[in-house]
């Protein structure tokens, strides 16, 4: 393992400028190529997570956020409180068309059920503990067992310390494990968030395009104990004080300025091999796009006339919305592209390499043969299991996932099935709660119809016996005689009723088997066959663990011999990217070039009254007013709305802070182009931008439209003329 952090170290100087997603240890090591693209602050002092800025840095589980000021303001995305907002709103009070502004401590809402902040305290590497020496000697569901058992030991000591939680992450294909640990703020408050015509301003028709307009930006608030301590929500509950938290900037952004993002990027995949390119690309993305669609459909269709499931809903569509999106936008590239093409000769070339000496084929050649073949049989059962795992209603699904908790109950906690211990009991019961709004019987049952009716269309040979056994399904069925046999289950379940689905939290197996209702019964019938397919499929997974890190290793050899850089896949950890503020020599439709900023007359322009354009009147008003302040861009006569910058971000990086070269706040990053998405997969530096909204224009909104006085003042920011 030292030999392959020296390598690592080694060839990451090599890498080219604004790619990667560096973990802050790693700063120092780009240090040369920091400073030539504009940073003024030493790399050294920005690499340590408990230091300024790494610290003002959190995560809210999916999306990335931070500290700006000392009374625990978090500054995120519209997108990223959006569950929240929707969750505050009601046909009568629609938070997400009016915004929202707590004009003081007792006025901000709780935010949506299972909200939370995490702030990362330390992260030290545990590839030694996860992996030890009797570990290293097993196979498949073994290894696995292994692998799971030393995490959860690892975490159950780190979480000794009450309020923290913290878990064990892999890097490079899991050749290097890191734990870390994390404050866990579980009192988490809405206080401010514009109307939905600024924060989601041209919608799903602007979403990955540019130009831009849109002021996607919140304000959340961290709340603790009076002692300072992690605690659920209560009205005795006080703001947290950071230990450091982010300055708004001094002076505003020019085209070719430094900026870095920190945020927790989700996934990216360029280290996937060919046969994984081909199959996500060829198969798995075009029938994600097909389900989404679908299910968008159905959701409209069975909401347009009801006011209260359409904000039930309204989240949900805006995520199924924005990954379909994506997703087209990744195939299209993809066709577009020669991805696959420079995979596959890249792949050559590393077989090659591997079997030009005695060394190299005595260290890799098995492993690049054995994951190829688990590869496919992993893609093989993807394909046979994709129609059932769609089909499966959701009620089920919590049916099934709590009665697992159940039978985990009966166990010691250290021996549970990770997901299923102590520690992941507020999980469910943030989850069971959320339902209430976010769920709506009629919208489930006209999903669950379409989507069985798919499954149903299949021969029976190629249906799951113990989940038709379990549910009544039966061939030849109509799609009437399919409808009412759902409508059946639906009247035969408790849990759509919060106080049943709640009560399922204490029962034990025995009651979970004594129960009559339907989702219940069917949840303890498959049982047995769930836990067989568990088996097989980890023993599977372990495999693909093992020769996976093989690869990996065998790669990062073959990388460090032509000097090129190897920096880890985003695994939803602390990122720092970096880059400049620059527009684009060509757009993707017209051919003409992209400006770095957007400013208000885009807005004006845009502004259609309805729709995603329905840009507020009090805002139109404003503008019209030419009443810009200190946020004006002298050369652009207007407020910038939304920047390009080279920053390297994936999904999960929404909401992460975006610094300038003194470290200093200027804007959020919000979204990408559609045609540079891929670099998910194959980062391309001539076209990949990311989208930031400017911070004068949020600062602008806020004083000049949302009156958010008491917001600004506690960013420091002055409203005298």
């Amino acid at each position: 393992m030292k030999k392959l952090l020296i390598a690592l170290s080694v060839v990451s100087c090599f890498a080219a400028a604004d790619e990667g997603m560096w973990m802050p240890k790693q700063l120092p090591e780009i240090a040369d190529k920091l400073k030539a693209a504009g940073l003024t602050i030493d790399p050294n002092d920005i690499s340590k997570l408990t230091e300024f800025p790494a610290a003002a840095i959190v995560s809210l589980g999916g999306c990335s956020a931070s500290f700006v000021s000392p009374e625990g303001l978090v500054a995120t995305n519209h997108h990223c409180a959006y569950n929240s907002i929707a969750h505050n709103s009601t046909p009568e009070n629609d938070l997400l068309a009016n915004g929202f502004l707590a004009k003081n401590l007792s006025a901000e809402v709780p935010a949506a059920p299972g909200s939370r902040i995490f702030v990362t305290k330390a992260v030290d590497e545990v590839t030694d503990k996860v992996i030890d020496a009797s570990t290293a000697e097993l196979n498949g569901k073994a290894r696995l067992d292994a692998i799971e058992d030393n995490k959860k030991a690892l975490v159950a000591e780190c979480e000794e310390d009450e309020g923290h939680r913290c878990q064990v992450a892999a890097y490079y294909g899991s050749l290097e494990y890191y734990l870390i640990k994390q404050l866990e703020i579980k009192d988490v408050r809405l206080v401010h968030a514009p109307a939905s015509g600024v924060g989601k301003f041209g919608g799903d028709t602007d979403n990955w395009m540019w130009p831009r307009h849109t002021g996607d930006y919140s304000f959340l608030r961290a709340y603790v104990s009076p002692e300072g301590e992690s605690a659920d929500y209560s009205e005795d509950n006080v703001p947290y004080k950071p230990d450091y938290h982010l300055t708004i900037a001094s002076e505003g952004l020019e085209e070719g300025d430094f900026v870095m993002a920190l945020g927790y990027p989700g996934r990216t995949n360029r280290h996937r091999l060919p046969s994984e390119v081909k199959e996500t690309f060829e198969w798995s993305y075009p029938k994600t796009v097909e389900q989404f669609q679908d299910s968008l459909e159905i959701i409209a269709r069975e909401t347009k006339d009801n006011k209260d499931a359409e904000l039930k809903y309204a989240s949900r569509v805006a995520g199924l919305n924005n990954y379909l999106k994506n997703r087209q936008g990744m195939l299209d590239s993809f066709a577009n592209s020669d991805l696959l093409e420079r995979k596959q000769q890249e792949h050559k070339e590393l077989s090659a390499w591997v079997n030009s000496s005695r060394e190299n084929k005595k260290a890799y050649a098995d492993d690049l043969k054995t994951i190829e073949t688990l590869l496919q049989e992993r893609h093989a059962q993807s394909r046979a299991d994709y129609l059932l795992n769609n089909a499966t209603p959701r009620l089920l699904m919590v049916a099934r996932a709590v009665y697992r908790l159940a039978q985990e109950g009966t166990k010691p906690d250290a021996e549970r099935k990770a997901g299923y211990q102590e520690r992941d009991v507020p999980r469910f019961e943030s989850y069971l709660a959320g339902m209430e709004r976010n769920f709506d019987p009629s919208v489930e049952k006209a999903l669950d119809l379409h989507n069985l009716s798919n499954y149903m269309a299949q021969p029976k040979s190629d249906r799951d016996a113990d989940f038709d056994k379990a549910l009544g399904l039966r061939d030849g069925m109509s799609e009437e005689e399919l409808s009412n046999l759902i409508d059946s289950w639906y009247e035969a379940t408790g849990l759509t009723d919060l106080d049943s689905r709640m009560a399922l939290l204490e029962y034990n197996p025995e009651q979970f088997e004594q129960s009559d209702d339907s989702f219940v019964k069917a949840a303890v019938a498959l049982y047995p066959s769930d836990l067989e397919e568990e088996k097989e499929s980890e023993e599977l997974a372990g495999e693909i663990q093992e020769a996976y890190a093989s690869y990996m290793r065998a790669k990062i050899a073959f990388m460090q011999s032509k000097g090129q850089a190897v920096y880890p896949d985003a695994n939803s950890t602390l990122r720092i990217t970096y880059g400049n503020v620059a527009g684009r020599a060509h757009g993707t439709e017209d051919g003409n070039a992209w400006a770095p900023f957007t400013t208000l007359r885009g807005v004006t322009e845009k502004a259609t009254g309805e729709g995603e354009f329905n840009a507020p009147q009090e805002q139109l008003k404003a503008i019209e007013a030419d009443d810009f302040g200190p946020y004006e861009k002298a050369d652009l006569n207007s407020v910038p709305v939304n920047y390009l910058a080279t920053l390297d971000i994936t999904g999960g990086n929404s909401g992460s802070a975006v610094l300038n070269h003194k470290g200093e706040f200027v804007g959020l990053a919000f979204d990408g182009t559609l045609d540079s998405i891929i670099s998910d997969w194959d980062f391309n530096l001539e076209n990949t931008r990311s989208i930031q909204v400017d911070v004068r224009y949020m600062l602008w909104q806020m004083q000049y439209v949302d009156h958010a006085d008491n917001v600004l003042r506690e960013l420091g920011v002055s409203t005298s003329q």
